[in-house]
């Protein structure tokens, strides 16, 4: 196969998944879906269960609202259960096989919480034993029924695209994707079709690194603009050259990676469906942080940059005042900066030199730099100039806890240095960071220094818990009074 050949698949793959339209239902509604169909399973099992006991026994009709409220603890407790192990989310929701004991070991254990709890407290006393049972029986059979009747609608809806996956790609060998077939696919990512990456078929070494060095570099921009969260890769296992060049293209971006059993692997193991039995594939790049991870991450970001707004108006006024006073330019310096996933933005910062470096060389700042001003120095030995990075975090450019960013010239040097500096854009930039509470600030004189800060900084990311950012909130605050590296 020739060069032009594969240049020309290279940029048709490119261009069909740009240009295909989105399904018309996306995979990141079905858990929110799913979980409100078993919710409403287990309020109605509720209410007709206590209510039909109640009747048939003679009694006059109950108040409705207990069994709404036992409805709706239960369902809480229940979905709350299974929504930790996975069970909402495709593909396992759109597996054929129903989770019989998966789903009757959660729903008699979160009764006999329920029993538990009003034994407790005391508030079993107007809801009948029977009613109860009645209850527990019924929800027991609609949750499943409900469950393979979801399963049913999904397969269908998947199989004629009504439901799709922009956020997986998948990435591989020709004969290990052409060995993959749309029952493999559903069971590993919830779709028959996903986006496809055909890496090259030449067969010669040198010709084939070349092609598919050009068609990752597709794929990575592809991965970047469609936001996609997740990567398969279906690559042969005794392939460890071409694993290491799709590993090096990988680690620019913040997503999870998965390695899919080969052809090789699946006759071994008698792999005739994946679609029924339960599915291994290997992680080799985990996601840095999930979806709910990110959203108590950037709460707390919104909450106290505000509040760190509010509180240092008047150091803000005063600073811009001073600038002023100390000579010509303007009081805020901008300077383009590598965001989370590589993103390019406008970094803020008050003006404390008498340059304004912003291109392809910039000097970085040492001890007694003629450039920085009076104010400047005070400034920076105060740490105040990096204030104006409050509203970077509030606009979400920026975390108030993340790896510092650096300015894109030494950016693109650092990455030519450090095979795993790349991994630092896992994640917002920060106002200040892991790497700072521990001395790793100010200039980068040697490869050792910015090495020490990288290893820091990937430390951070692969650790992180909001009790982790609020000590380093805490430990930055003395760092700022010992002034250590602050020039």
């Amino acid at each position: 196969m020739s060069i032009g050949s594969d240049i020309r698949d290279e940029a048709g793959q490119l261009d069909d998944l740009l240009s295909r339209p989105a399904a018309s239902f996306s995979s990141d509604a079905i858990p929110y879906l799913l979980s409100t169909a078993d919710a409403l399973v287990i309020l109605l099992s509720s209410l007709f269960g206590g209510i039909g006991y109640e009747l048939a026994v003679g009694h006059p009709v109950p108040n409705i609202l207990s069994h709404c409220a036992v409805g709706l603890f239960a369902s809480f407790v229940y979905i709350l259960r299974m929504s930790g192990s996975g069970y909402y989310d495709l593909p396992d929701s759109a597996k054929p096989r129903v989770e019989f004991g998966q789903i009757l070991v959660c729903w008699f254990t979160t009764g006999l919480l329920l029993a538990f709890f009003a034994f407790l407290l005391k508030v079993g006393v107007d809801y009948s034993r029977g009613a109860f049972v009645a209850f527990y029986f019924l929800a027991a059979v609609g949750l499943l029924g409900a469950r393979k009747l979801a399963k049913s609608v999904l397969v269908a809806a998947v199989s004629r695209g009504a439901i799709g996956r922009r956020d997986i790609v998948l990435i591989g060998d020709f004969d290990e994707l052409s060995a993959l077939e749309p029952r493999d696919l559903l069971a590993f990512v919830g779709a028959a079709a996903v986006n496809r990456f055909n890496l090259s078929r030449d067969s010669d070494p040198l010709t084939r690194v070349s092609a598919d060095g050009r068609i990752l570099k597709s794929a990575t921009s592809f991965i970047r603009r469609a936001s996609c969260s997740e990567v398969l890769l279906a690559l042969p296992w005794d392939d460890d050259d071409r694993m290491e060049l799709v590993r090096d293209h990988l680690k620019t971006l913040p997503v999870a990676a998965r390695l899919l059993p080969d052809r090789r692997v699946r006759s071994l193991t008698n792999y005739t469906s994946s679609a029924r039995q339960h599915v291994v594939a290997i992680e080799i790049q985990r996601a840095p942080l999930s979806r709910a991870e990110r959203l108590v991450k950037r709460t707390m970001d919104i909450s106290l940059s505000v509040l760190a707004l509010l509180f240092f108006v008047p150091v803000f006024l005063l600073t811009a005042v001073a600038i002023k006073l100390d000579g010509p330019g303007p009081v805020i310096f901008r300077q383009s900066r590598k965001g989370f996933n590589g993103s390019q933005f406008v970094m803020l910062k008050f003006r404390t030199m008498t340059v304004q470096e912003n291109g392809a060389s910039v000097a970085q700042a040492t001890r007694e730099d003629p450039r920085v001003t009076a104010i400047g120095r005070l400034l920076r030995s105060a740490s105040i100039d990096e204030l104006p990075q409050l509203v970077n975090v509030l606009k979400g450019d920026m975390s108030l806890i993340g790896p510092r960013p650096h300015a894109l010239a030494h950016d693109n040097y650092f990455e030519k240095l450090l095979s795993d500096y790349a991994f630092r854009h896992h994640v917002k930039p920060g106002l200040t960071g892991w790497a700072q509470c521990n001395g790793a600030r100010g200039a980068t004189p040697s490869i050792e220094h910015i090495a020490e800060r990288v290893k820091l900084d990937l430390w951070y990311i692969n650790n992180w818990s909001l009790w982790l950012d609020i000590q380093i909130l805490a430990k930055t605050f003395f760092e700022v009074l010992r002034k250590r590296n602050a020039y």
